[in-house]
């Protein structure tokens, strides 16, 4: 999927080992998967790369921000992400990525591409609600949020005098009970 060989891992001419890769995302990355949620991104993921004699462990970590709109007010923000996620590739007999914590890759490959699953892992760290931390602090002032706040329901109090609601027949049994 990826149109650069920047996200491509070719595994067989690495030692057994650890191995560390980083790669600084932007919005160039995502316009390859179509994905247009985001005005501007700035996440660094940091892969380890850990070859073995049978498997590969690949752990990704990132961190960053990405530039979205307020989902109450509309006002763009930098949402602050981080996230990471685990990866074991196996060699077998077909291609298999049912799994997604297992990639089955066919014996006789020599590299892999990391791009899918690096565009996962941001896409699915963004929360599903974006709202601006000035709407939470109180510190925003926004036309929309003047607004919401016009049209919200008001509690009405309602002030009740308890002496006025007793009904006048229980106050004579009352007086029943302390004349004794």
């Amino acid at each position: 999927m990826s149109k650069t060989k920047e996200f491509l891992i070719p595994f067989v001419g690495l030692k057994l080992g650890k191995h560390h890769f980083e790669y600084q995302i932007n919005n160039d990355f995502f316009k390859n998967f179509d994905y247009e949620e985001f005005q501007s991104s700035d996440i660094k993921v940091k892969l380890l790369f850990e070859k073995k004699s049978t498997m590969l462990e690949l752990e990704f970590k990132h961190k960053g921000t990405v530039n979205v709109p307020c989902d109450l007010t509309g006002e763009d923000f930098d949402l602050p992400i981080k996230g990471k996620m685990k990866l074991i590739v196996r060699f077998g007999d077909e291609f298999n990525n049912d799994n997604e914590e297992l990639l089955i890759l066919p014996h006789g490959e020599h590299e892999i591409d990391i791009a899918q699953y690096i565009y996962e892992m941001i896409a699915l760290s963004v929360p599903q609600k974006r709202i601006h931390p000035g709407v939470k602090d109180g510190s925003l002032q926004t036309e929309a949020l003047t607004k919401l706040n016009e049209l919200s329901v008001k509690e009405q109090k309602e002030e009740s005098n308890k002496e006025e609601d007793i009904d006048p027949r229980w106050e004579k049994l009352k007086k029943l009970l302390t004349d004794k």
